[in-house]
């Protein structure tokens, strides 16, 4: 009984420590693991093989309302002679004259595990001179990958987002009328089979920033959860993590965890300034060394007022007296001069927050940005957009 009560008084007294070395570290500006901006691996990459498939074909929208393309476009002529030669009607292309006809080339993107009878959305956009597709609809459709192959089939009722109408030289259009899209108008025929397991039974891991403290710290916290050197970084974006022998039939699961491991990336000091919007975007953490600011604006205003001068009728006036308009003009000119000095250690959003109470303007504080960074007081990467 007095060996359990020394165990649990020792565990106890352990954990109190641990705590308190915790608190400790928290004092003095250390993150702790509960405060730590930590984040799941599958949101920052995706593993190899996982990519979309772009699909494209070309087709013919029917049902116009005289907002097709016009008759001398020989390709919708040639395409709308194929189409009827397909069904035992002989027309040559110089004898198709249709307004209500216009060609389009369509296009889809099919996920990597996409199968056989799934639904894709397509957009389709007019190829030729047509006004409007409002009303269309697309003839069966072929759509082609980067393999040459028919992978899916599009046809189906144009949804378009605009009009647009003329008569009498007068035009009334609204948005994109040669613009129209199908939900769910394309059927899968032939899937793409998504290759994530490679030969040597593992998989790799392709973070969407690279960076070598990233892969790092990623790799350590997939081993730290399966208790295994299982993960291996190869370089700045890439992780090869082999898959145990046990796991290789539940690959699905397997990954599962390795998606949902916990890891703190890490992220690199970066400003973002657009200057035709005014826009300022940057990490809380950027840092700004020892700088003296000084910053004047000169304003220059210009205030004319008029007013009208009667003369004062005593009697009658002279032949020269007369009403007179007389103009005031008041130039104002107002430089205010601001100097300030940043103290080391700095961060880019005390700087920002420190100019917005002095009431400076979002393109004000990006030129004194830029001369912070020209100066090379700015520790980060400055992007102009």
């Amino acid at each position: 009984m007095r060996t359990s009560l020394m165990k649990i008084t020792k565990a106890r007294l352990k954990a109190a420590a641990v705590l308190g070395a915790a608190c400790v570290l928290a004092a003095l500006g250390a993150p702790c693991l509960a405060q730590a901006d930590l984040t799941r691996v599958k949101d920052l990459g995706k593993v190899q093989g996982w990519r979309d498939n772009a699909l494209v074909g070309y087709g013919i929208v029917t049902g116009l309302a005289g907002t097709g393309d016009s008759p001398g476009n020989r390709v919708t002529r040639q395409a709308l002679a194929n189409v009827y030669s397909q069904f035992n009607l002989a027309v040559p292309s110089d004898q198709v004259q249709s307004r209500n006809v216009a060609i389009v080339m369509v296009s889809a993107s099919m996920s990597p595990f996409a199968r056989a009878g799934d639904t894709l959305d397509v957009s389709v956009t007019s190829a030729g001179d047509a006004r409007s597709l409002v009303g269309g609809n697309l003839l069966l459709t072929p759509l082609k990958g980067a393999d040459g192959e028919v992978h899916a089939l599009a046809q189906g009722a144009l949804s378009v987002g605009g009009y647009r109408y003329d008569a009498n030289g007068n035009v009334v259009q609204k948005n994109h009328p040669t613009l129209g899209s199908i939900p769910g108008g394309a059927t899968v025929e032939v899937g793409v089979a998504a290759h994530v397991l490679q030969h040597d039974d593992s998989v790799t891991f392709v973070l969407a920033e690279p960076d070598y403290t990233t892969a790092s710290r990623v790799a350590r916290a997939i081993n730290v959860e399966f208790r295994a050197a299982l993960a291996r970084p190869r370089d700045a974006e890439g992780i090869d993590i082999s898959v145990p022998a046990a796991d290789r039939p539940r690959l699905v699961d397997f990954l599962a965890r390795v998606e949902n491991v916990m890891v703190e990336p890490d992220r690199r000091a970066k400003v973002v300034i657009n200057e035709r919007t005014g826009t300022l975007v940057s990490g809380g953490d950027v840092r700004i060394s020892s700088v003296s600011i000084s910053h004047g604006d000169l304003k220059l205003s210009i205030a004319s007022q008029t007013s009208v001068s009667q003369p004062l009728v005593i009697g009658r006036p002279g032949d020269g007296v007369q009403t007179a308009l007389v103009t005031n003009t008041q130039v104002d000119v107002n430089e205010p001069q601001g100097a300030g000095y940043v103290r080391a250690q700095t961060t880019v959003a005390d700087l920002v927050q420190a100019l917005a109470r002095m009431k400076i303007s979002t393109r004000d504080m990006i030129s004194i940005l830029r001369a912070v960074k020209a100066a090379g007081a700015l520790h980060g990467e400055l992007v102009v957009q």
